[in-house]
């Protein structure tokens, strides 16, 4: 688009000046097509808007639209997991908080407090203060070698292929500036993620890119090789994600470039589809070896895998796995069926996997009722943009979270959902270089770090609101939600076990029955 915008802008002046050499006439136009010239070359060369710069003029009517209806596309108009809409008052916040905007609100509370379902947690007499600089969380477990400290709020899992270049650099820079990790999504560790210096959690998918030999299996020669970098603080393997799982990663073969091709070892010309499961590992106690032999490879770094709940007797059966095997991860994912994508079907976006809460919840239950929550960190990962949402997560068992849709909006993302046709207007979600050169790395980076540690700040004053100085306070008593017989806090609305109580207990065999 920038091409051709040069090109048409070249033509229109010759075009213009010889037009009025031969029609005096139209120098009267000059009052109006002077501006507009100016205003295009202006939009052009800026680099804070990225719709503007490859969009010149034209983008100015993005904005015209939205001040006249924010929610043009029925699209925008999707439920948040607090059940509010997720339009333009979650959109407006990231955006503030990624511009070091004043993100507060005047006329008091947006929302219908009456509603059902609506969620909140009550202050406290006594507030405290809470530094966010100390809410972070160390993962690694008893056979972890090299431990990490988190940010309780990080960057989930988008890969170079689904984003582009200066989106990658981007958000790793903004890693680095902030302090907090960026996990590379299943396309491997690409030189982008590296160049922008941020903490890095390298994501092991069905696909084993960057890891596999000429048959597609995993390499373990050559995931040494990748994870020996010192950015690569964690290794993640890639169960199955929240938008389709059971699935495999999609990679239409629009955004496929040589480059891309190259990194991830697959040929070009068609779409990269990851298959439905692993081929490294075919059960539970394979799972569990094959974590062994990654902390191995891996020097002792934290080792975890990444997934949408399923079928909850597959997660038992891993639980005593990793007793009878005794060897367990350092973390778990829990990516709620809410969470996005750029590409998948839409049976398996709508109708596939267990949300965040309940598969949160579930996980959490597993864990501490088998005795194997104090050796293992839970991230949560859907639709976690705010600091309630990222409490509200601690409090049903999470250790820390991570966000792409905080992220994607942080960027500049404006919800075209052109994800998937490689025509990404801002340049995020697309291979097409005449739209990612407009986004420009330095000022997004910068954004993507002031989104996060304003988001941070947020969640230590909520803390300090609510009287608690530590997130391991965080307890399901504290969130309320209005239901259709009332009141109701988490503790009341989800059952919570006790520690080892499926160990050796008739609850086990409850357990698996519901499960």
């Amino acid at each position: 688009m920038r091409k051709q915008f040069r090109i048409f802008i070249s033509g229109f002046i010759v075009f213009y000046l010889g037009l009025t050499y031969f029609f005096p006439l139209f120098l009267w136009t000059l009052p109006v097509v002077g501006p507009l010239l100016a205003i295009a070359f202006y939009d052009y060369f800026q680099s804070k808007h990225t719709v503007r710069r490859n969009f010149p003029l034209l983008g100015h009517f993005r904005y015209l639209f939205e001040s006249i209806r924010p929610e043009i596309n029925q699209y925008f108009v999707e439920s948040n997991t607090d059940g509010m809409p997720f339009n333009r008052e979650l959109r407006s916040l990231a955006y503030q908080r990624a511009k070091g905007d004043v993100d507060t609100l005047p006329f008091g509370t947006q929302r219908d407090v009456y509603q059902e379902g609506y969620e909140w947690v009550n202050h406290s007499l006594h507030p405290v203060s809470v530094d966010p600089k100390n809410l972070r969380v160390t993962i690694g477990g008893p056979d972890c070698l090299q431990p990490y400290s988190a940010s309780l709020f990080n960057i989930s899992a988008m890969s170079f292929g689904a984003l582009s270049k200066n989106a990658i650099l981007a958000l790793s820079s903004g890693a680095r500036q902030g302090n907090f990790y960026h996990n590379t999504g299943e396309g491997s560790v690409s030189p982008y993620h590296l160049q922008g210096g941020g903490d890095l959690v390298y994501q092991i998918g069905t696909g084993y890119f960057g890891c596999r030999d000429e048959s597609g299996n995993f390499s373990a020669e050559k995931f040494k090789e990748v994870v020996k970098n010192p950015q690569i603080k964690m290794i993640e393997i890639k169960l199955s994600q929240g938008a389709k799982p059971g699935h495999g990663g999609i990679l239409p073969a629009k955004k496929l470039s040589l480059e891309i091709a190259s990194i991830r070892g697959v040929p070009m010309g068609k779409d990269v589809l990851s298959p439905p499961g692993h081929r490294a590992f075919k059960n539970a106690k394979e799972l569990c070896y094959f974590i062994r032999e990654l902390r191995n490879l891996s020097s002792g770094k934290p080792i975890g895998f990444k997934l949408c709940l399923g079928i909850e007797s597959e997660f038992t059966e891993l639980c005593l796995a990793m007793i009878e095997t005794h060897i367990t991860p350092d973390f778990i994912t829990v990516d709620g069926a809410e969470g996005g994508t750029g590409a998948a079907p839409l049976e398996f976006s709508n109708s596939v996997g267990t949300p965040l809460r309940e598969g949160l919840t579930f996980v959490r239950n597993a864990l501490v009722g088998y005795g194997l929550k104090d050796k293992i960190k839970i991230i949560a990962s859907g639709k976690v943009i705010t600091a309630f949402d990222v409490l509200r997560n601690l409090a049903l068992g999470a250790d820390l979270c991570n966000s792409a849709r905080g992220m994607m909006l942080a960027l500049g993302c404006i919800q075209a959902l052109r994800c998937n046709t490689n025509k990404c207007p801002v340049g995020i979600a697309t291979q097409d270089s005449e739209l990612s050169d407009g986004l420009n790395v330095p000022d997004k980076a910068q954004r993507v770090s002031h989104f996060h540690f304003e988001t941070m700040h947020s969640i230590a004053e909520m803390m300090g609101a609510m009287g608690i100085d530590s997130t391991l306070k965080m307890t399901p008593r504290l969130i309320q939600r209005r239901t259709a017989t009332g009141i109701k806090n988490y503790e009341e609305i989800y059952n919570f076990v006790k520690f080892n109580i499926f160990i050796n207990s008739k609850e086990n065999s409850q357990h698996n029955r519901a499960s």
